[in-house]
């Protein structure tokens, strides 16, 4: 079997390398750099609290992975299991706090639900006004600039080919399976997966699937480097999702959320709206006082997918034999990237997967329905 993967970001580097550890042939092709579209951008949170239930079982499955990638790879990531802290500040967030708790404890999270005189005794100095907050302690962060090359390396080293800069494919379906025309040549695949991250949509309806989905950009920052005190990443309960921050071990606070994500033009070019700085500064100060005389010292964003139902597209094509479908991961796939790779790669392999993935599959858009 001869698997092609469109898409070089976490989804598609880590499915390759998956494969190649089963021994598949692989070939990767990226239209530019490995790990330069959305898993760049992102702002590298490993995070299950919050997330869809459906979710947390590969959640869980991709947590076990952080924790291996080293010694899978041969290179750190910089996956740091500090801890995933969300402050509450008003009913409305204490009420959803207790809800998801109670509600994901079946699927194994354990989230510690903090009151204030907890949260301000163990992490003194962030949000002095917050009523409580959950905590997930194995839960953490990683560097988005290294896991794409750490595991597209290490997949070449398996045999993978992987080819970047490939510009624009174009695909047709043969009777050997599939042949992807590109500025790197034509390769032929027995199985075609589609990991293209916010243009995944396209690829889907060149095979008859439509899928709903949107491409924004998040509003991303960095401060200068600080004194390294803060280990767990810090987020909200917020029905619009709040702001949230991380500070690295180089001393860096990067943040982000407390606005909205901004649409991308159809040149997909993703870009930072300076207006709304100071509209994502007053969150991040609630949860961190100490940071409103910090030097803010970049900007950036990125193009993500956003799918309808803000789940993302997983599993096999509802239409053609041989193809597969990994992309619209919605702004918050890079937690579970490396348990993408690895039921993607067990689902092509096998035709099966241990982790229940039915709830992302694209049959959920057939005759144009939106869930």
């Amino acid at each position: 079997m001869r698997v092609i993967i469109l898409g070089g970001g976490l989804m598609g580097t880590s499915t390759a390398f998956f494969l190649a550890r089963r021994g598949v042939k692989v070939q990767l092709i990226e239209r530019g750099f490995v790990g330069a579209g959305a898993t760049v951008a992102s702002f590298g949170n490993i995070r299950r609290s919050g997330r869809a239930l459906c979710q947390l079982p590969l959640a869980r499955r991709s947590l076990d992975l952080w924790g291996r990638l080293q010694d899978l790879l041969g290179q750190d990531v910089e996956f740091r299991a500090t801890g995933h802290l969300r402050l509450v500040f008003d009913a409305e967030g204490a009420a959803d706090l207790a809800t998801y708790a109670a509600a994901a404890q079946p699927h194994g999270l354990q989230l510690e639900q903090l009151t204030a005189a907890e949260l301000h005794r163990r992490f003194p100095g962030l949000g002095p006004d917050a009523l409580g907050a959950s905590f997930s302690p194995q839960d953490g962060s990683a560097n988005p600039r290294l896991v794409s090359p750490a595991f597209a390396s290490a997949a070449a080293r398996l045999g993978a080919e992987i080819e970047t800069q490939a510009g624009e494919v174009q695909i047709t379906r043969n009777r050997q399976g599939f042949e992807v025309a590109c500025a790197r040549g034509r390769f032929q695949g027995d199985v075609l997966v589609n990991c293209a991250g916010a243009w995944g949509t396209a690829i889907a309806r060149h095979f008859g699937e439509a899928v709903p989905l949107e491409i924004h950009g998040p509003q991303m920052g960095v401060t200068e480097p600080l004194p390294y005190r803060i280990l767990p990443v810090v987020g909200m309960w917020a029905r619009d999702g709040g702001a949230y921050f991380r500070q690295v071990e180089r001393g860096n606070i990067v943040f982000g959320g407390g606005v909205s994500r901004v649409p991308v033009p159809d040149s997909g070019h993703a870009r930072y709206d300076p207006a709304g700085l100071a509209r994502q500064l007053a969150p991040l100060l609630r949860l961190c006082p100490a940071l409103a005389d910090v030097a803010i010292i970049r900007h950036w964003s990125g193009s993500e997918g956003y799918v309808a139902d803000m789940l993302p597209v997983m599993g096999a094509s509802a239409t053609t034999p041989g193809l597969f479908h990994a992309f619209g991961f919605c702004g918050h796939g890079f937690q579970l990237g490396p348990g993408v790779g690895a039921v993607m790669a067990e689902l092509i392999a096998t035709g099966t997967t241990e982790t229940p993935i039915g709830a992302m599959a694209i049959h959920r858009f057939a005759n144009g329905a939106t869930p």
